[in-house]
């Protein structure tokens, strides 16, 4: 596996991480906790560095799957986490990044993921009623105090970048970025750029619709939160195959699957974007992994872009009630 750093920060991770949320979380009916923990080593056995939880997720027991699977190899992996939500008994889930809440995270998450050190402390929603000049001082003290390495930003607009590396430089930021969503392109990638932050986008394969497995006829179980997702309507899942046709016509030249395309297409925008798919099943592991291989020129990228002009995707990205907690 490639080896790619994250901005300027010299923070080094594989070339394509693993997102953990859905090995026991928001993708429906968890999978068996043993399997996922083989599959997260199995991840680690051909080459993958760079693990991707949260508190939240659970809440509480990725971190401690992810913890248990990566204990043996804690000193050759980086794995990320996030804080900033009220958790916890007697918690609300509200946004919640007030300094002490910081502290407290970080303590049960280094606990609960085995570790010494988190590697990369994203801020997991920019919390409006905290200052980010307040959240990235919290965040230095920690890294003082040798309880965290690197200081993360998900969701985060660019004046709230700025601000925030000002205090303490950002090592990465993680939004969703994909063939399907590229809004990170007009003000976010811009300033990661400039400030040599690193870039991680999740759901790179657009919560799996990229993968050209799914239709119209395709239904989600109650605890997949694609269900309440506009994107992911049948009549949505219908206008935006045009969007997997692309993808598969690129593929049949390339050799490669449309998920294969779609990550080999982050992967050439930026020398410091990292993608972190998420994935339950050991073959699409192998799938993911296999983007790196995939060159796209840039006469390809020329073409997938004069494409993609030509599309109009359909479908929100979010519910109207959750569009206040992005890109602030």
């Amino acid at each position: 596996m490639q080896k790619r750093k994250l901005g300027n920060s010299g923070l080094e991770v594989s070339a394509i991480g693993l997102g953990c949320m859905g090995l026991n979380y928001h993708r429906g009916a968890a999978p068996d906790r043993n399997e996922m923990i083989a599959l997260v080593r199995a991840a680690v056995g051909r080459g993958i560095t760079f693990f991707d939880t949260a508190e939240v997720y659970g809440p509480f027991t990725n971190e401690e799957l992810v913890g248990e699977a990566l204990a043996p190899f804690k000193k050759s992996v980086v794995i990320a986490t996030k804080f900033g939500f009220d958790l916890g008994p007697g918690g609300t889930g509200a946004p919640n990044s007030r300094p002490e809440r910081i502290r407290q995270v970080a303590e049960e998450s280094l606990k609960r993921l085995r570790v010494d050190t988190i590697d990369l402390f994203y801020q997991h929603r920019v919390d409006p009623n905290v200052p980010i000049e307040d959240v990235a001082g919290a965040v230095k003290d920690l890294i003082a105090q040798g309880k965290v390495r690197n200081f993360g930003l998900s969701e985060a607009g660019a004046s709230t970048i700025r601000r925030a590396h000002a205090v303490q430089p950002v090592t990465a930021v993680q939004s969703e970025y994909s063939l399907w969503w590229r809004e990170p392109e007009a003000e976010v990638l811009p300033a990661c750029e400039e400030l040599g932050i690193g870039f991680v986008p999740f759901s790179p394969l657009g919560r799996g619709f990229l993968a050209g497995k799914m239709d119209e006829t395709t239904t989600f179980g109650g605890n997949d939160n694609r269900a309440t997702l506009p994107r992911f309507t049948p009549e949505a899942l219908k206008a935006n195959q045009p969007v997997i046709r692309l993808l598969e016509e690129i593929g049949r030249k390339k050799s490669a699957t449309p998920a294969q395309v779609a990550l080999a297409w982050l992967l050439a925008q930026k020398p410091w974007i990292v993608p972190i798919p998420g994935t339950t099943k050991l073959h699409r592991l192998d799938e993911n992994m296999g983007a790196a291989a995939v060159d796209l020129s840039q006469q390809d990228l020329r073409a997938i872009d004069e494409a993609l002009s030509k599309i109009s995707i359909q479908g929100d990205r979010y519910p109207a009630s959750q569009a206040s907690l992005t890109g602030r």
